[in-house]
């Protein structure tokens, strides 16, 4: 048996996909589903059983559950506008630490998601050495959640049980249910295929110009492939940036967008609404060497045709 922890949600569903796809069905799907919108994540795919976070959590805590051959932690709560640190802490520190800790006693390989939101504004660069990890100032509540854990995992001597992997800009299927986290794609989509302008955030930083800020945008296929070779080769362990190691501005994105829809280009830029404006990362790249030296073949879609590919998804309203 695998538990996949976050099984309904963005990265998990499509990594359940990628389990599907490979054979792989004695699944454990964990998660905290209190609406319809997620459950369309599950419909066609193959699993053994589902458990709610909650329930899932009392039995690690009683130790009352069969012992799986690997554990997937994708579930946290990954607002970056989220401001309820205790939430944040509990959800996404505390319960992963219960989580992984079960995972140590029993001698089962552990792999969780980090976050790119780590690096805060970039001053440390995107290394995902340890001595670099040690030092960054996440700019919100979530990604110093993230960071507390990545911190606990090197501070207590846990590097090598565990496979973290920093996600950077994902994007693509089963995205839909993430309210204000969904990607500019998705957001854009309907009016961009309407003709409609796109809707971009202008720069505050007099580096970048407007539409010019950058980010590393992972198609989410791309990213459970990734995923797929460290579940496979559990002794990879460590943390590692899981990125293009290529960034592209928004214009970019936007000019994709376009382009998969066959319309001209047309973008107008808003202002960043002032509460994330001091929080706000005008600029992301992974870097990916130590990545490429754990042996993942790491092939990346070029974001014009990972944009052309979501949108088929989006045209019909489908998912993985």
């Amino acid at each position: 048996m695998i538990i996949l922890t976050g099984g309904a949600g963005f990265i998990g569903s499509c990594f359940l996909w990628k389990l599907n796809k490979e054979g792989v069905s004695d699944v454990l799907i964990v998660d905290n589903i209190n609406g319809p919108a997620k459950w369309k994540n599950l419909s066609g795919k193959y699993y053994l059983d589902y458990l709610q976070k909650d329930e899932f959590l009392r039995l690690v805590e009683k130790d009352d559950l069969p012992v799986p051959r690997h554990i997937i932690h994708m579930g946290a709560c990954s607002s970056t506008l989220a401001t309820d640190s205790s939430y944040l802490l509990s959800n996404n520190y505390e319960y992963s630490k219960k989580i992984a800790l079960w995972a140590f006693k029993h001698k089962v390989p552990f792999l969780y998601a980090s976050s790119a939101a780590t690096y805060g504004d970039g001053r440390f660069g995107y290394d995902d050495s340890n001595e670099n990890t040690l030092r960054l100032k996440p700019l919100n509540m979530y990604g110093q959640s993230k960071q507390l854990f990545d911190l606990w995992v090197l501070n207590s001597g846990y590097e090598d049980k565990v496979t973290g992997l920093k996600f950077f800009n994902v994007f693509g299927p089963n995205e839909y249910h993430k309210g204000e986290m969904v990607s500019v794609v998705y957001k854009n989509f309907a009016e961009v295929a309407k003709g409609n302008p796109m809707r971009l955030f202008k720069s505050y930083d007099p580096h970048y110009k407007d539409g010019e800020q950058k980010r590393d945008f992972v198609y989410v296929k791309d990213a459970v492939e990734v995923m797929y070779y460290f579940f496979t080769h559990p002794g990879k362990t460590g943390i590692f940036n899981l990125g293009t190691g290529q960034a592209c501005t928004w214009n970019d994105l936007a000019r994709a967008m376009f382009s998969a829809v066959g319309k001209n280009p047309m973008i107008e830029y808003i202002g960043m609404p002032e509460q994330i404006r001091d929080k706000y990362q005008y600029f992301t790249q992974a870097k990916i060497e130590k990545l490429k030296g754990s042996g993942c073949p790491c092939r990346f879609t070029p974001l014009k045709d990972a944009v052309r590919d979501y949108a088929e998804y989006l045209k019909t309203g489908s998912y993985l």
